[in-house]
């Protein structure tokens, strides 16, 4: 007779960890309860309030009664603009059929994780990356193959590392540019030659392209769908259009996949949420474009002045982030045992929160911090001077 665990829980719980980020948050904001002035460094969320024309188009709904259910795979409008949008911002036909809405991004990895694998399967993944993606992976019995990377890869899988670490298990690869936490964008060229890689492998390639609006090169990163048609991409409202707390995202699939992650949908979700959708429509006028541009801008000003901060109080940053609004950092030598004591230390006796490496996977993941720089200017100043007292406080400075 199988034993079971005296908990009576599903064994796949043991292997996800808490996201220590929201943990962070958590006593932060307790903090901040407190009457304690807290620098927010560790969660990735914009400060600025979702524009204007989103949240009247939100209203709009809601007084015409739009509260209703939506179809599984979202309102045919909000489908219809977001092909328009592939078109003319990347040159790619997207059907409208092969688009799906989703709650949140969250949403949209949930659907990709139970439509590829079965139990014991994985994707190769970066080591660091985004935490949730492997325990998306882990919640439906498969695996987040993680790849080390460092800034000499460009902080992305590279077709080599996936020759490397393929297994038998492997179904695909999960790549994400802009990435959390590193802000690397993958070179196009090699992201042309990953995919055609899995391709020979008959698997699948999933991107990740949520920060896709929020890049600070000359060269905007292109669609994976530009080049691989048979790609999934999972894109969000939250970042760069500011719609965190509507939950909102969407899921490209190809054509083959439609009726499976439909169903998928139906049942996992019923719909994502008719009042968001019908708020998203407003979130390609020209109005709400010209405010996000703005908002893209002001967040590289950020990055421009939290980098070179960082690097003066002797964090280690190898290669500038591209996009997001995240910066990850070696801690200098001798500031503490690793970087969870670190953020611990920082948070309670300076009250800044900034986010362990040890929430991204692994690979030298206690040595390193993320910053986000999602927050105004003059609280990172402030973030930065104490910082500085940190620091000087180990005998650094």
């Amino acid at each position: 007779m199988a034993v079971v665990e005296s908990s009576g829980y599903a064994h796949r719980l043991k292997d996800i960890q808490s996201f220590k980020v929201m943990k962070l948050l958590a006593r932060a904001n307790q903090l901040q309860s407190q009457g304690h002035q807290v620098v927010h460094m560790e969660v990735g969320e914009p400060d600025f309030a979702t524009p204007a024309a989103i949240v009247e188009a939100g209203i709009a709904a809601l007084r015409a009664g739009k509260t209703k259910y939506t179809a599984a795979q979202g309102i045919p409008e909000l489908r219809e603009m977001l092909s328009r949008h592939y078109a003319e911002e990347h040159g790619v036909d997207v059907a409208p059929s092969r688009i799906f809405i989703t709650a949140g991004s969250s949403g949209a990895l949930l659907l990709v994780s139970a439509l590829l694998l079965n139990p014991g399967e994985g994707l190769l993944m970066t080591d660091p990356g985004y935490p949730c993606n492997r325990h998306f992976l882990k919640a439906f019995s498969g695996e987040g193959q993680l790849v080390p990377v460092t800034a000499a890869d460009g902080y992305q899988l590279t077709p080599t590392l996936v020759d490397r670490h393929w297994q038998s298990s492997t179904r695909g690869v999960l790549l994400a540019s802009p990435a959390n936490p590193t802000g690397a964008i993958i070179d196009e060229a090699v992201l042309q030659a990953v995919a055609a890689g899995v391709r020979r492998r008959g698997g699948h390639l999933v991107v990740d392209e949520i920060y896709h609006g929020l890049t600070y090169t000359a060269r905007k990163p292109t669609s994976v769908l530009a080049f691989d048609p048979e790609a999934f991409v999972i894109n969000s409202f939250s970042k760069y259009f500011g719609m965190t707390g509507w939950r909102l995202g969407w899921l490209i699939v190809p054509e083959s996949a439609v009726p499976e992650v439909e169903k998928l949908a139906q049942n996992l979700f019923i719909c994502p949420s008719s009042i968001a959708q019908e708020a998203a429509l407003a979130a390609f006028s020209a109005e709400a474009r010209d405010i996000m541009e703005r908002q893209r801008e002001a967040f590289q000003a950020r990055r421009d002045f939290l980098v070179p901060a960082l690097r003066e109080l002797g964090f280690g940053i190898e290669r500038m982030p591209e996009g997001a609004f995240y910066i990850y950092a070696t801690m200098p030598a001798g500031l503490a045992a690793d970087s969870e004591t670190f953020s611990d230390s920082l948070l309670e006796n300076h009250y800044v929160a900034v986010t362990p490496g040890t929430d991204f996977g692994f690979y030298r993941a206690d040595e390193h911090l993320r910053f986000s720089y999602a927050q105004g200017l003059d609280m990172l100043e402030l973030g930065v001077d104490r910082l500085q007292r940190a620091v000087a406080a180990y005998g650094l400075s």
